[in-house]
């Protein structure tokens, strides 16, 4: 399979939160060319701020694994990382990222924040941006889109 591949798997877990009415991003952790965790968006139905898709997936992850170093893995998600997200993608030693569509208002990887470049931390993951990036920016516009339309149905 190839980056576009794991990146539709990772919209269908974007889908899955749209669907409980979490902000819908998805995460797909591949390791030797296995899928090893599978996450998205569970902030408000688990009332946890931390409860981002790549948190949680890091978490099955390290599980699956029994590690906490998930070196020779790849990260992808829908929506490029939040500031913590991009602390736990460096802290779990993650070898590469791969995300969908840039965040301008929180991006913690190269919109906002270059967490994953920055040359005094001990660990540097390779970043690829912008695959599958319109079909990742369309989920979160068809989400707010309608979140706004029942907002103003109230």
């Amino acid at each position: 399979m190839q980056d576009q591949d794991y990146m539709k798997i990772a919209l269908e877990e974007a889908q899955k939160a749209a669907m409980i009415g979490e902000i819908p991003i998805g995460a797909v952790i591949v390791c030797d060319g296995e899928i090893i965790a599978k996450a998205h968006n569970m902030r408000e139905t688990w009332q946890d701020a931390t409860a981002h898709a790549e948190i949680i997936a890091i978490k099955q992850a390290c599980e699956k694994l029994g590690r906490w170093r998930l070196t020779g893995a790849t990260l992808y998600v829908t929506v490029e990382p939040c500031p913590m997200c991009g602390g736990a993608i460096m802290n779990s030693r993650l070898d590469k990222l791969v995300y969908g569509c840039k965040d301008s208002k929180a991006g913690g990887i190269e919109s906002i924040f270059n967490i994953l470049s920055n040359p005094n931390l001990n660990h540097r993951a390779e970043v690829l941006g912008g695959v599958l990036e319109e079909e990742c920016a369309q989920v979160m516009k068809d989400f707010f889109k309608k979140r706004r339309a029942e907002n103003k149905s109230k």
